[in-house]
C-alpha cells in the first residue's frame, strides 16, 4: 500500500499550520532524512524531513495552503513496485489554485495505509479520521481551507453556499461574493432557550462585541480588514487567558545604572579585539539569572495543582518580530559569562526574526524579560506568559536627579523596572526579595563576575 505522508505536529501545541513550500515534486525519489517541505507554525517556519524512502506519487496539499490540520494527508509516497495506479481515489489536493477533483470519502473497508504520524514518525493509521467540519443532512460539504476561513470570518454557513469549483467544491470566489443569511430558528429553540441558564452579569461585556457588531459601528468609514495569522491568534488567546486567569501583582523599583555603564564601557574596550560588545540587556539577563539563584524559592512555575521549583536559571527574553514576538530561552544563564550570553542572545534574536527557532528554544523557562527601553519607554507593566511565574518589564535609562551616597544631590542614569508576579507562586515579600536582588546585581555589576 502507498504510504500517506501526514501533516506533522512540529510543537506540542500545534493543531494546524501552513504548507509554505514544497522542496520536492511528484516523481522525485526521496530517502530518509531528505527535506520534503517547509511548514509554517504559529511561531516558526520549519523544515519537514522524510522518514521512509520512495517516490513522491502525489502531492495532496498545494504550497501556500493555510489551515492544514495536524495528521491531514499532504502527500503520498510510493514504495518499490508501486505506481500511481495504486493510489486510487484519494482526497483532492488542497488549495484553490491546484484543486482539480472533489475529495472522495474513504471506504470503511479499505485497509489503513501506513502514514507519517505526529512529529514525523511513521505510524499506522488505525483509527478512522474525524469527519471534516461542515456537513449538510449528514453529507460532507467540500470547501477549500481558505474558503472555510473566509466563511468563518464573514459568519457564513457553508451549507447555504453553492460551490463553483470541481464537483461543486466551494472556493474562495464563492464565499467572497456571498452574504450572511439569517438562520431559521429551530423548532426546539424556545424550549432550549427556556432551559438555558441566564448569562452571568457582565458575561456579554467580557466576551466583547461580535465581528459583525464592530464592523457595523464603523459603517461608512474607510477601513481594511486584516485577517489574523496563526501567531497573532496564539498571542491573543494566550495573553487573554493569562490576564484573566493569572493573579498578577506588580512591584516597581528604580535602578541607578551609573556604575554599570562605567563597568560596561571598560569591558567593551577590553573586548574589542574579540569583536564583542556587551549591551545593557546582557547585564540584565545575567542579573536576573543570578537573582533566581539568590532567591531560589522564586525560581518556580505554576503547574495546575502544584509548583515546579528549578535549580537552574532558564531566562526567557521577549524579541519583537514582524506581526508578533518570540520569547527564546537562555538556559543555565547563571553559569554563562556575559560574552557567552551576549553571543547566544544575538543568535536567538536573529533566528527568531527569521522564524527559524526550534520549539525547544522558545518553550520553558520560569522567568522572562521584556525590554522596551530602546524604544524610549520609561516604564510599563508586562503580562506574564504562562507557565512563567514572573516577567521583568524594563524601561529606558534616563538622566534624573538622585541623592548620592554622600547625601548630596547629583544627576544619575536611572532605569525604571516593573516586576509582574504570579501570586499563586510568589507572594509579596518573596517577589520583593527577588526584585531587590536584581537591583543589587545591576547596581554592583562587578559582583556578577565573582
Amino acid at each position: 500500500m502507498p504510504t500517506e505522508i501526514l501533516m506533522p505536529a512540529l510543537s506540542p501545541t500545534m493543531e494546524e499550520g501552513t504548507l509554505a513550500k514544497w522542496l520536492v515534486k511528484e516523481g522525485d525519489t526521496v530517502s530518509s532524512g531528505d527535506l520534503l517541505a517547509e511548514i509554517e507554525t504559529d511561531k516558526a517556519t520549519m523544515e519537514f524531513e522524510a522518514v521512509d524512502e520512495g517516490v513522491i506519487g502525489k502531492i495532496m496539499v498545494a504550497a501556500g495552503t493555510e489551515g492544514v490540520k495536524v495528521n491531514d494527508v499532504i502527500a503520498v509516497l510510493l514504495m518499490d513496485g508501486e505506481s500511481a495506479d495504486d493510489i486510487g481515489k484519494t482526497s483532492a489536493p488542497k488549495g484553490d489554485a491546484s484543486s482539480n477533483a472533489a475529495p472522495a470519502e474513504a471506504s470503511a473497508q479499505t485497509e489503513p495505509a501506513k502514514g507519517y504520524g505526529r512529529d514525523g514518525d511513521a505510524a499506522q493509521q488505525d483509527k478512522p479520521k474525524a469527519p471534516a467540519a461542515g456537513e449538510k443532512d449528514g453529507e460532507r460539504i467540500f470547501a477549500s481551507p481558505l474558503a472555510r476561513r473566509i466563511a468563518a470570518d464573514k459568519g457564513l454557513d457553508l451549507a447555504d453556499i453553492k460551490g463553483s469549483g470541481p464537483h461543486g467544491r466551494i472556493v474562495k470566489a464563492d464565499v467572497e461574493s456571498a452574504t450572511a443569511q439569517p438562520k431559521a430558528a429551530k423548532a426546539d429553540a424556545p424550549a432550549a432557550q427556556a432551559a438555558a441558564p441566564a448569562p452571568a452579569k457582565g458575561a456579554a461585556m467580557a466576551a466583547g462585541p461580535s465581528t459583525e457588531q464592530v464592523i457595523k459601528m464603523y459603517d461608512g468609514r474607510p477601513f481594511e480588514e486584516v485577517n489574523l495569522d496563526g501567531m497573532r491568534k496564539t498571542i491573543a488567546a494566550r495573553l487573554t487567558e493569562a490576564k484573566q486567569s493569572v493573579p498578577h501583582f506588580y512591584l516597581r523599583r528604580d535602578i541607578v545604572l551609573d556604575d554599570l555603564m562605567k563597568f560596561r564601557a571598560q569591558l567593551n574596550k577590553q573586548l574589542e579585539s574579540r569583536n564583542v560588545k556587551l549591551s545593557v540587556n546582557d547585564f540584565i539577563i545575567k542579573a536576573c539569572a543570578l537573582a533566581l539563584q539568590q532567591v531560589p524559592e522564586a525560581n518556580a512555575v505554576w503547574a495546575g495543582d502544584r509548583t515546579l521549583k528549578f535549580t537552574k536559571s532558564d531566562v526567557a527574553v521577549a524579541v519583537a518580530i514582524e506581526g508578533g514576538l518570540f520569547t527564546p530561552v537562555l538556559k543555565d544563564a547563571e553559569m554563562k559569562s556575559l560574552s557567552a550570553l551576549s553571543a547566544e542572545m544575538k543568535d536567538l534574536a536573529t533566528r527568531a526574526r527569521d522564524r527559524k527557532l526550534a520549539p525547544a528554544e522558545y518553550q520553558g523557562g520560569s522567568f522572562a524579560i521584556s525590554n522596551l527601553g530602546m524604544f524610549g519607554i520609561d516604564n510599563f507593566d508586562a503580562i506574564i506568559n504562562p507557565p512563567h511565574s514572573a516577567i521583568l518589564a524594563v524601561g529606558a535609562g534616563v538622566k534624573k536627579p538622585i541623592v548620592g551616597k554622600d547625601g548630596e544631590l547629583a544627576v544619575g542614569t536611572v532605569m525604571s523596572v516593573t516586576l509582574s508576579v504570579d501570586h499563586r507562586v510568589i507572594d509579596g515579600a518573596l517577589g520583593a526579595n527577588l526584585l531587590n536582588a536584581i537591583k543589587d546585581n545591576l547596581e554592583n555589576p562587578m559582583t556578577m563576575l565573582a
